[in-house]
């Protein structure tokens, strides 16, 4: 399908990224972090990623309503971590989906937290799963563990069929000039980033990339580790929950790139007086 670098669209309509699987965010002028919860629709079932905050609520269960699922056809919620901003509507999705065959997938010490936004939902942890899901018509998910990058119980997961990766923090951004789709410009490739760019003073993607990847993850060590899973990967597309979506080969090595290069992630970040 074609990709979409025209940001003249309503971002009150659900975008059909890649073939079944759907951008259901929103955007918001005043916030610098952009939350991208997912929907992947195949046949008559619909798997939904990082549903978002308690106040997203609404926002996303009428995009998905647009792209005519019924919530019933949700058989599964996936979440990458437990913080709020990915699972804070899980009640509010439970209640209205109201369905036996709904099953939530994360991994076992996210699964502790999860428990404390619902109770009543049966939860999976993706290793017990084999570290893979199966839609009724064969689309396959796989889930690729990414500890530490930021929880311990973090993971990514990719949809064979489409290569779509989604990356959960991994790969997020600071945005002051959010788009869903935001190449690098040509010049980004050997530039070093910087607050605000150089060329013409707007913000720099690749610096918002970096600040919100030395406060998020862990270590240096961490960060590296997953940067590596991600690259064992044939991607079309990364679709982190902050940030912007990622559809270049070349801008993808390019921020993995870059991230690699930056020593003073997580605690030595705080160590070296940097965090605020």
């Amino acid at each position: 399908m074609t990709r979409i670098h025209n940001e003249n669209y309503n971002h009150l309509e659900p975008k059909e990224i890649a073939d079944g699987v759907y951008w259901i965010g929103f955007s918001e002028k005043d916030s610098k972090l952009f939350c991208n919860p997912y929907i992947i629709v195949d046949g008559d079932e619909a798997v939904l990623i990082d549903s978002g905050s308690r106040d997203s609520f609404s926002t996303v269960m009428l995009k998905i309503l647009r792209i005519g699922i019924n919530p019933k056809q949700i058989k599964r919620l996936i979440y990458h971590h437990y913080d709020p901003d990915l699972c804070g509507s899980l009640p509010h999705f439970e209640a209205i989906i109201d369905s036996p065959d709904l099953r939530i997938i994360s991994q076992q010490s996210n699964i502790l937290f999860l428990n404390h936004y619902s109770s009543q939902t049966p939860k999976d942890c993706f290793m017990d799963l084999d570290f893979e899901y199966t839609f009724g018509d064969g689309r396959t998910l796989k889930f690729i563990h990414t500890p530490y990058s930021h929880s311990p119980g973090s993971f990514i997961t990719y949809d064979i069929k489409t290569k779509t990766l989604f990356s959960s923090d991994l790969l997020g951004g600071f945005d002051n000039e959010w788009r869903l789709f935001n190449p690098l410009k040509d010049s980004c490739h050997n530039c070093s980033p910087q607050q605000l760019c150089p060329k013409n003073s707007s913000s720099c993607r690749l610096y918002g990339i970096g600040r919100f990847n030395q406060i998020a993850m862990s270590s240096a060590k961490a960060l590296r580790y997953a940067l590596d899973k991600v690259l064992e990967l044939d991607t079309k597309l990364i679709a982190p929950q902050h940030g912007s979506i990622i559809d270049s080969e070349k801008d993808k090595h390019t921020i993995i790139n870059y991230l690699k290069s930056i020593d003073n992630i997580g605690f030595d970040y705080f160590l070296k007086g940097e965090a605020k």
